[in-house]
C-alpha cells in the first residue's frame, strides 16, 4: 500500500511539474506568460498554449521587463510580424532555416548537395580540399548573376532562387518536413553564384532584387516563376502586379 501511495504521489508530482513547465498563458490583454514571468501564477483568465512561440505567433507579446529564455523567441516573432505588416501580408509563423533540411548527403558519399552541385556545374575538372574528396576546392564556374567566371569554390555560394524564407512566408510554412527538405535541395531552385551577390539578394523576390547581369534578368524571372508554380506558392498581390509588368516587358 505504501509503495502504491508513493508511486501515485510521484506520478502526480511529475504530471503537475510537466504541466507547469509546458503551459503558457495568454492573458485577456494579449500578454504571453511562461513560468519565468512574474505574473504567471497571478494570471487566472487565460488561453493556454503549449509553447511561448505558439502564443507569440497568435499576436501575443511578452510581459514588460521579461528576462526569461523566451526573449529571443519574442524578438524573432515580433520582428517577423512587423515584416509581415510592412509587406502587407498575413503573418504565418516565425521562419526557422533549420526546419528546411538543406545540403543533405543523399547518397552517403560525404559530398552534400552543395559540393555535388559544384562538381556537376564546373566547366573543368575540380580539385578537393581533403583526401576523401568531400569538399571542393577549385574548378571553373560561370555565374549568370554576375556574368563572370570563378575558379575558387570559396568565392561561391549556392543560391536558392526562391529563398527558403520567401517560400516560408508564401505557403511553405504549412508543408511537412519531407517537402521542406525536397524544396531546400531541389536542383531546379539552386544556382551557383558569387558570395557577395548572393548576400545582396538575401531573401528578396524579383520585385525587390534582380541579378546585376541585366541580360540574364528575364531568364532569372522565368526560373523564379517556374519554382513558385511548381510548389504552388503564392505571390502577394502587390508582388504579382510588379512581376506581371516585368514579364510583359520581357515578352516585348
Amino acid at each position: 500500500m505504501k509503495v502504491l501511495f508513493t508511486l501515485l504521489l510521484f506520478t502526480s508530482m511529475a504530471v503537475s511539474q510537466h504541466a507547469t513547465a509546458e503551459i503558457v498563458k495568454k492573458s485577456s490583454s494579449g500578454i504571453c506568460h511562461d513560468r519565468y514571468s512574474d505574473w504567471y501564477e497571478r494570471t487566472k483568465n487565460y488561453t493556454e498554449y503549449g509553447t511561448l512561440a505558439a502564443c507569440l505567433e497568435t499576436g501575443g507579446r511578452l510581459p514588460r521587463n521579461y528576462a526569461g529564455p523566451g526573449v529571443k523567441q519574442g524578438t524573432s516573432a515580433q520582428k517577423a510580424m512587423e515584416e509581415a505588416r510592412i509587406d502587407g501580408r498575413a503573418f504565418v509563423s516565425v521562419y526557422d532555416r533549420d526546419a528546411y533540411n538543406h545540403w543533405v548527403d543523399r547518397d552517403g558519399d560525404c559530398q552534400n548537395e552543395r559540393h555535388e552541385l559544384l562538381i556537376d556545374t564546373s566547366q573543368a575538372p575540380v580539385t578537393f580540399r581533403d583526401r576523401r574528396k568531400c569538399y571542393v576546392a577549385t574548378g571553373r564556374w560561370y555565374d549568370p548573376y554576375t556574368n563572370r567566371i570563378y575558379d575558387q569554390a570559396s568565392d561561391l555560394q549556392i543560391d536558392h532562387i526562391v529563398s527558403l524564407k520567401y517560400a516560408h512566408e508564401r505557403g511553405a510554412h504549412a508543408w511537412p518536413p519531407e517537402l521542406k527538405e525536397q524544396f531546400a535541395n531541389d536542383r531546379e531552385n539552386l544556382i551557383v553564384t558569387e558570395g557577395s551577390t548572393n548576400q545582396s539578394k538575401s531573401d528578396k523576390g524579383p520585385s525587390e532584387w534582380l541579378p546585376p547581369h541585366q541580360e540574364y534578368r528575364c531568364q532569372y524571372l522565368a526560373k523564379f516563376d517556374f519554382v513558385m508554380a511548381k510548389y504552388q506558392l503564392s505571390y502577394q498581390a502587390r508582388e504579382q502586379r510588379v512581376i506581371n509588368r516585368m514579364k510583359e516587358a520581357c515578352n516585348d
